[in-house]
């Protein structure tokens, strides 16, 4: 928009008859008082500003103008019936004029110029938003190249402290073995599989992520027992946990469509986490219903729990709770990667918790139109 200053109405509607015409933008104020108002509330990006008025002159607007952030980059073109006076040219250059006009007003040097100032600050809008951008986009990069470099550093400190346990109890299992102590061999044996099967989902964790960003991770949906599957992994999970009583909650008495292993993959991390950040000896709740169409699946701890700050942040790759992030292990991809999975099957996955009361993780999952169909026509 422009901003026509002058203190004669004739020449105002004159030089707002022509910009218009022209497919200007155009507003006008009959003094610099006026037009400070104005210049406060609106954005102008030219002002055209007779130098010669009553009060204010335009040279004294000029200098207020420079004074306002919003209006710092405003281009100002000064009109003057005084050409011949160098004194005043210098004062306006010098008060932030771009330009100077003498009256009468040539309007083709007038359109000329004004076109040539859009066109200027046309172009350095644009370049405004390509710097904008390139800012955007580098500190991206760089926060990028810092979250890669932090996982690579955690993934490395992760799969070392297994890799560690197991050297470890390998060394303590040779000396037991020439003591012939089979009882300790056996006991050891056991931390040697917890500390393999810890590698294992480490490991499997890390080619999911990769498989994610590349495109090529894949899914056999079929149907299959949600409550069998449920039961196996309870079992697995409790002979592997003594410490912690698993409670199971409802039941589930039809199939669902999806992928097995992957959907057990969810609920596994969920109940692993449960147990991490549950206090030894609680118990942990699991619960499983139809509501509405969905199939809904509940893990609830009474452990340490989290922030509302946490819990939007939960599902982010990479992400790990600070506070608990040197007494707990874990890469940070393990609920991103539930929430692939989840995403995958048109399902919604998500979080209640209450910082020091615990957490309860759930998902929910769309029981399948096509199963439903069957069901009416037989």
């Amino acid at each position: 928009m422009i901003l026509i200053v002058d203190d004669s109405p004739e020449n105002i509607i004159s030089l707002k008859k022509v910009l218009e015409k022209n497919d200007f933008e155009v507003d006008t104020a009959s003094s610099g008082e006026e037009a400070l108002k104005k210049i406060l509330k609106k954005s102008y990006v030219l002002i055209i500003l007779d130098v010669q008025m009553p009060g204010m002159d335009g040279f004294e607007v000029a200098e207020a103008i420079s004074g306002y952030s919003k209006a710092k980059e405003t281009a100002i073109i000064f009109l003057s019936a005084a050409t011949a006076d160098v004194t005043l040219i210098t004062r306006g250059y010098s008060s932030g004029g771009l330009d100077y006009i003498s009256k009468p007003v040539d309007m083709n040097i007038l359109l000329l110029k004004v076109k040539t100032f859009y066109r200027i600050y046309e172009q350095s809008r644009a370049l405004n938003e390509m710097q904008i951008t390139l800012r955007q986009e580098i500190e991206f990069r760089k926060e990028a190249e810092r979250k890669k470099d932090e996982f690579i550093s955690i993934a490395s400190h992760e799969l070392k402290t297994p890799m560690t346990s197991i050297k470890g109890y390998i060394q303590l299992l040779e000396r037991s073995l020439d003591k012939n102590d089979k009882e300790t061999i056996r006991t050891r044996l056991h931390k040697v599989q917890n500390q393999i099967e810890k590698l294992n989902l480490l490991i499997a964790d890390l080619l999911d992520i990769s498989k994610i960003e590349s495109g090529k991770l894949k899914f056999n949906k079929q149907y299959f027992s949600f409550d069998e599957t449920l039961d196996h992994i309870i079992e697995i999970m409790q002979q592997s946990n003594p410490q912690v009583k698993i409670v199971k909650n409802g039941c589930l008495s039809r199939e669902v469509f999806g992928d097995e292993m992957r959907i057990e993959q969810v609920i596994i991390n969920f109940i692993t986490n449960a147990i991490k950040y549950g206090p030894d000896g609680e118990e942990i709740h699991i619960s499983s219903e139809v509501r509405d169409q969905e199939i809904h699946f509940s893990v609830r701890d009474f452990g340490i729990g989290m922030s509302e700050e946490h819990q939007h942040k939960v599902f982010e790759k990479f992400y790990r709770i600070e506070e608990t992030s040197e007494r707990f292990q874990g890469l940070g991809i393990g609920l991103y990667i539930c929430q692939e999975i989840i995403d995958r099957h048109n399902g919604k996955i998500g979080v209640k918790s209450t910082a020091g009361k615990g957490s309860e993780f759930y998902f929910n999952l769309p029981l399948s139109p096509e199963k439903e169909a069957i069901k009416i026509l037989s």
